[in-house]
C-alpha cells in the first residue's frame, strides 16, 4: 500500500490555498501533509486527505466553468462534544451555515471554509449498550 492509498481523498477547490491550510489546521484538527501554495496543498485528519486546489492547480483548471461554486457535498467530521466545538468555533469567529439539527442518528451543524465549501460537524446519538 502506498502512502497516498492509505487515505480517502476529497478535493476542494479553494480561492486561497494558504487561507484554507490555516483554516483546516487551526480550527479542525488537520495537519499539513504537503504544500505547493499558492497552487495546491493537502491536509490530513485520520484517514481523510483533503486536497486543497487553488486557481492555478490542475485540479481547479479541470473544473468546468459552470461548476466553480462550492457545492452541496461536504466532508463529515465526527466530534465527541458538538456543543463544545460550536462554542469554540463561534469564539474564533467562524461562520455557521445552519442551525443545530437533531435526529435519531445524532446532532449536526454546518460551517464553511474560507472558499464556501461545507463541513458537517456531527455528534452521534448515544446508543445504550446492547448487553
Amino acid at each position: 500500500m502506498t502512502a497516498a492509498s492509505q487515505y480517502a481523498s476529497v478535493r476542494y477547490v479553494v480561492d486561497d490555498v494558504q487561507a484554507a491550510i490555516d483554516f483546516y489546521t487551526t480550527h479542525l484538527g488537520f495537519t499539513l501533509n504537503a504544500s505547493a501554495a499558492p497552487a495546491f496543498a493537502d491536509v490530513v485528519r485520520g484517514p481523510l486527505r483533503l486536497l486543497l486546489s487553488g486557481p492555478a492547480s490542475s485540479g481547479a483548471r479541470a473544473t468546468p466553468a459552470d461548476a466553480t461554486a462550492a457545492g452541496r457535498n461536504r466532508i463529515h467530521l465526527t466530534v465527541d462534544d458538538l456543543d463544545t466545538e460550536i462554542d469554540r468555533l463561534r469564539a474564533a469567529g467562524l461562520p455557521f451555515r445552519s442551525d443545530l439539527v437533531s435526529g435519531p442518528g445524532g446532532r449536526q451543524i454546518l460551517l464553511t471554509d474560507p472558499a464556501g465549501n461545507l463541513i458537517e460537524l456531527f455528534q452521534p446519538a448515544h446508543r445504550p449498550d446492547a448487553s
